[in-house]
């Protein structure tokens, strides 16, 4: 099993940054491709961005280039580092993690309980 507990959302303006971050607890957290999805009310859940336990990552293309994640192995955290922020990019962030880079959430195991991002216009 591996427990994800998400932080550092909250409210945020238009253009301003947030940093999230997934502190994972449990097994072998180093060996787990590592994720984030969102989901915004009254829509469905997307993809945001991915990392293996290797460093390769993956992104939704349209937020490239706004969001970077990361990791730190040695922390067992991920993070969501987003940038320019946008009225749309409200929603609610769940961390993931699975054994395949992939932006298909049926490839992902385990799920936080999310933590909202607010972007005021």
């Amino acid at each position: 099993q591996v427990q994800l507990v998400e932080s550092g959302g909250g409210l945020v303006q238009t253009g301003g940054s947030l940093r999230l971050s997934c502190a994972a607890s449990g097994r072998s957290f180093s060996y787990y491709t590592m994720g984030w999805f969102r989901q915004a009310p009254g829509k469905e859940r997307e993809f945001v961005a991915a990392i293996r336990w290797s460093g390769g990552d993956l992104y939704e293309d349209s937020l490239k280039g706004r969001f970077t994640i990361s990791r730190d192995n040695s922390k067992n955290t991920v993070y969501l580092q987003m940038n320019s922020l946008k009225p749309e990019d409200t929603a609610v962030y769940y961390c993931v993690a699975g054994n395949r880079l992939s932006s298909g959430p049926d490839w992902y195991d385990y799920w936080g309980q999310g933590t909202q991002v607010t972007v005021s216009s």
